[in-house]
């Protein structure tokens, strides 16, 4: 089937953003997607999921592209993101080591679990015709779906799409233009003093998305808004998720609040992150060298130096910050200057006797941020 056509029918039906990782099976139509549309490369295929997931709650029809392998790799994201959130997005997977057909060692058990994998995540999903006619029915049936708020991934064969040539795309590059190491102590702030700090300086233009664990249900205790979102699942995903909001809704500010060990989880993040750059995203690290919210397992944080790494990634900005009120400078002064910019705080492990939980269900949560972003009147597409 001619790739272009069938690019143009996904247009035609609001599909215009695009993220993946590379597949041979899919190259033709990764290759139109990169000339004709918004095409985010993923480090991983659950980044890729998350940054989708985040461009479908900036308003945008997304679409998801990826090896069936990689499918693996998208598990956490698809049925802790994806499902309880009820957030839609069109996905394409290889079928590499399709029953029936030669294909290399490592596609053989996948080739022959995948559409039991999308059977068990709930997710609907059809074998992609290599008809033009029954593709585009099939295409319209997918697209009822995401309108319903529902996930819909196509199987894609080998030589399902014709050849479309990858034209000539610079690479940008991104540069680090302020950078501030660790010098001196640090104050080690509790975690709820630093989600308070950082929530008095919102406004009305600020989505706050709180990474899972006791982040989130921290940021709810000090206030629930309609522009937070409280992760409950898909550990390391909100940096992505924070991406493709952010690129999708310049005009808003997005303020990812992050946790060292799920930063760590899904570091290959940070590099999508720093080459697309959007100025309007704040990454904020909240580091206390341990997995909290399951014991006080340590993490290896302490032998990382995040602002380096931020820096190398090309934030424009990585700032080692020592103190509250330093975070309290740093916050005001990004809300004057913005750039993308990545702030670590080293803070302590928490003593909280009691912490309870958000009382509203993630898609509560999540159809109140779209409203919010995207400016619909209560109860009005969700």
């Amino acid at each position: 089937m001619q790739t272009d056509i069938f690019g143009r029918e996904l247009k035609k039906l609001g599909f215009d953003f695009y993220t993946g990782v590379p597949c041979s099976f899919l190259k033709h139509l990764i290759n139109y997607a990169i000339n004709e549309c918004d095409y985010i490369g993923a480090a991983n295929e659950g980044d890729a999921v998350a940054i989708a997931a985040g461009a479908s709650l900036g308003g945008k029809k997304a679409v998801v592209l990826m090896q069936n392998s990689g499918l693996s790799n998208a598990v956490s994201p698809l049925v802790s993101l994806i499902y309880p959130f009820r957030i839609p997005v069109l996905g394409f997977i290889s079928w590499r080591g399709q029953p029936g057909f030669p294909d290399e060692p490592q596609h053989e058990l996948m080739g022959r679990i995948t559409t039991k994998m999308l059977d068990s995540m709930h997710v609907k999903w059809a074998i992609l015709s290599s008809e033009w006619m029954e593709a585009k029915r099939q295409l319209a049936i997918a697209a009822k779906y995401i309108e319903h708020d529902v996930p819909f991934f196509f199987v894609v064969r080998n030589g399902t799409f014709e050849p479309e040539t990858l034209r000539k795309h610079d690479s940008r590059r991104s540069l680090n233009l302020v950078h501030a190491i660790e010098l001196g102590d640090s104050q080690f702030p509790s975690r709820h003093e630093a989600l308070q700090t950082i929530n008095r300086c919102k406004d009305d233009r600020t989505v706050q998305l709180a990474t899972t664990g006791k982040t989130g249900r921290q940021l709810y205790e000090i206030e629930d808004a309609c522009n937070n979102l409280y992760m409950v699942g898909s550990m390391g995903c909100v940096g992505s998720l924070g991406l493709g909001i952010a690129l999708s809704k310049p005009e808003f500010d997005i303020w990812v609040i992050d946790g060292d060990g799920a930063l760590l989880m899904r570091m290959g993040s940070q590099a999508t992150i720093g080459y697309y750059n959007p100025g309007n995203l704040l990454h904020i690290l909240l580091d206390n060298n341990a997995h909290d919210s399951t014991g006080g397992q340590k993490t290896v944080s302490h032998n990382v130096n995040f602002v380096n790494i931020a820096r190398s990634c090309g934030y424009a900005k990585s700032i080692f910050v020592h103190n509250l009120d330093q975070l309290n400078d740093c916050l005001k002064e990004w809300k004057r200057t913005k750039g993308l910019t990545f702030l670590h705080l080293k803070i302590s492990t928490g003593k909280e006797v009691s912490l309870g939980r958000p009382a509203k269900k993630p898609h509560e949560v999540i159809n109140r941020l779209k409203q919010f972003l995207n400016g619909r009147p209560e109860g009005e597409g969700t």
